[in-house]
C-alpha cells in the first residue's frame, strides 16, 4: 500500500508539493472516485489512478542514463562543487534514484541512475565482472606491449594486480594547430578506486581526458553532455538478466 501523493510522484506527475495541488484541485481519481487527501492509502497493484480522467501507469523502479559532464562529482550533495543530480528534473528526483557507482570530477561519460536497489547491488558486485569502456587522452603514446600487459592484469599498488583487461591502442591524431593527440579505449571488469588512470600511469602514461562509453549493454551514444534519458524496456531486460 502506497500513500496516494507519493504514488503520483514516483510516477513522474510531478513533486509531492505539486501532486498535492493536484488532489486539493480534484484532478485525481481513484477507481472513479475523487481523491480528498493526499494520504489516501492505494493498491498500486490494483487501484485505478487516474489524472484528468487519464490513467496513470506506476513504476516501482526506474532507470536512467545520464553524459556526466566533467567538474561536477558523483555525490548527492556537496558544499564544493555542483553534483551529478543537479541535472535532473524535479520530478525524476522525486523518485530517489541514485547513481549507480561514480565518475571522477573530471571524468565524463555514461552515468546509470536507478531506485532498483537489488539491481544496483548486482551491478557493483566484484563477483559479477561487469565490463565498463573508457576513452582515455594521454600525455603520450601508449607502449604496444601495454596491450599484452593490461591482458594479463597489472599491478597498481594494490594487494592483487587487476583483472585481465582489453587494450586498443587508437591511431595519433594531430589537429590543425599541429597539436599531437594519443589516445586509446580501455575496457576493464573492476572498478578499483582510480584505477584507469592508475593502469595507465603502470605503463609510463598520464591520462589528461577520461570519458566512460560504455557499462555492460548500456552505451552512451549520442546523448548530449548534460543531458540524461530514460532507458528502453530492452535495455532495461537486458541489465536484469
Amino acid at each position: 500500500m502506497l500513500r496516494i501523493d507519493k504514488y503520483l510522484a514516483d510516477c513522474g506527475l510531478g513533486t509531492r508539493s505539486e501532486v498535492k495541488k493536484y488532489i486539493k484541485s480534484k484532478q485525481i481519481t481513484v477507481n472513479g472516485e475523487v481523491v480528498a487527501k493526499p494520504e489516501l492509502k492505494i493498491d498500486e497493484n490494483a487501484d485505478e489512478v487516474c489524472f484528468k480522467g487519464h490513467p496513470i501507469t506506476y513504476e516501482k523502479y526506474v532507470y536512467y542514463l545520464l553524459h556526466k559532464p566533467a567538474g561536477c562529482v558523483t555525490a548527492k550533495q556537496d558544499n564544493v562543487h555542483k553534483t551529478v543530480m543537479e541535472y535532473f528534473s524535479e520530478d525524476v528526483l522525486a523518485k530517489d534514484i541514485a547513481p549507480v557507482g561514480r565518475l571522477d570530477l573530471d571524468t565524463e561519460g555514461l552515468l546509470l541512475f536507478t531506485n532498483d536497489g537489488p539491481l544496483t547491488h548486482h551491478l557493483l558486485s566484484p563477483t559479477h565482472h561487469i565490463p565498463k569502456t573508457y576513452y582515455a587522452v594521454l600525455d603520450k603514446e601508449v607502449p604496444t606491449s601495454a596491450v599484452e600487459q593490461f591482458k594479463e592484469g597489472v599491478d597498481i599498488g594494490d594487494d592483487k594486480p587487476t583483472l585481465p583487461a582489453e587494450l586498443v591502442i587508437l591511431p595519433i591524431e594531430t589537429d590543425e594547430d599541429g597539436n599531437v593527440f594519443y589516445s586509446a579505449e580501455l575496457t576493464i571488469h573492476e572498478g578499483r578506486f582510480h584505477q584507469v588512470k592508475r593502469m595507465f600511469e603502470a605503463v609510463g602514461c598520464t591520462v589528461t581526458y577520461l570519458k566512460r562509453l560504455s557499462m555492460g549493454a548500456l552505451t552512451l551514444g549520442d546523448l548530449p553532455k548534460g543531458e540524461y534519458r530514460k532507458l528502453t524496456e530492452e535495455e532495461v531486460a537486458t541489465l536484469q538478466k
